[in-house]
C-alpha cells in the first residue's frame, strides 16, 4: 500500500512543478502575466488596505461584474424575446467538488512536507550538526536585518518579483551567473573549513 502511494506523491509532485516552471519561465506570456499581474496587485493592496477590506473589494468588483451581465443578458433576452436560459448555466453546471481521492493526495503531499520541516527545524535547533545550526544561526541573524528593512509584505512583494524575474534572467546568463556563484560558493566553504578546524567538534565526521 505504500509502494502505491509514494509513486502517487511523486507524480503530483511532478505535475506541480512542471506548472509551475512553465510559469516561471513564461512559457505561455500570456497565462504569466495575468497571474503575475493579479499577485502583485493583490499585495500591493494588501499593504494599503487590510486582509479583510481587500477580500470584500475583491468579492464586491467579481459580484458587480456577474450581476451586471446577468442583468445585461435578461434585458437583452427580454428585448430580443429570446430564451438562452442562464448566461452561466455551463459554469454552474460545472462539478468542482474535490474528491476523496484529490484530496487524500493533496493531505499526504502537506503531511509529507510538514514532517520534514519539523525534522529538520528540529535537527537544526537540537544542534544535530554544530556546523548546519551555526549557518541557520547566522541565516536568523541576517534576517533581523532584513526585518528591520523591510515588512512581510514588502519582502514577499520582492521574492515574487524575483521569482517571475530571476528564472529569466538565469536561463540568459546562466555561464556568467554559473561563474560567479561557484567563485562565491568556493569562498564560502573556505570560511567554512577554517571555522571547523578553529571549533571542537564542527568537524564532520567522514563517512
Amino acid at each position: 500500500m505504500q509502494a502505491s502511494a509514494e509513486p502517487t506523491k511523486e507524480c503530483l509532485w511532478s505535475g506541480w512543478k512542471c506548472q509551475a516552471m512553465d510559469l516561471l519561465y513564461w512559457r505561455d506570456v500570456k497565462q504569466t502575466a495575468v497571474l503575475f499581474a493579479s499577485v502583485l496587485l493583490l499585495l500591493f493592496s494588501l499593504t494599503q488596505f487590510s486582509v479583510v477590506s481587500v477580500m470584500a473589494y475583491m468579492a464586491l468588483a467579481a459580484l458587480s461584474a456577474t450581476i451586471s451581465f446577468r442583468v445585461y443578458k435578461c434585458v437583452l433576452q427580454a428585448v430580443q424575446k429570446t430564451d438562452e436560459g442562464h448566461p452561466f448555466k455551463s459554469y454552474l453546471e460545472t462539478e468542482i467538488a474535490l474528491s476523496q481521492d484529490q484530496i487524500q493526495k493533496y493531505t499526504d503531499c502537506t503531511q509529507l512536507y510538514m514532517n520534514s520541516a519539523m525534522k529538520e527545524l528540529r535537527r537544526l535547533f537540537l544542534v544535530q550538526d554544530l556546523v548546519d545550526s551555526l549557518k541557520f544561526a547566522v541565516l536568523m541573524w541576517l534576517l533581523t536585518y532584513v526585518g528591520a528593512l523591510f515588512n512581510g509584505l514588502t519582502l514577499l512583494i520582492l521574492v515574487v518579483i524575483s521569482m517571475f524575474t530571476m528564472p529569466v534572467v538565469y536561463e540568459k546568463y546562466q555561464a556568467q551567473i554559473d561563474q560567479y556563484l561557484g567563485l562565491i560558493r568556493t569562498h564560502v566553504n573556505s570560511v567554512v573549513g577554517k571555522i571547523q578546524e578553529k571549533i571542537p567538534g564542527t568537524k564532520r565526521k567522514t563517512e
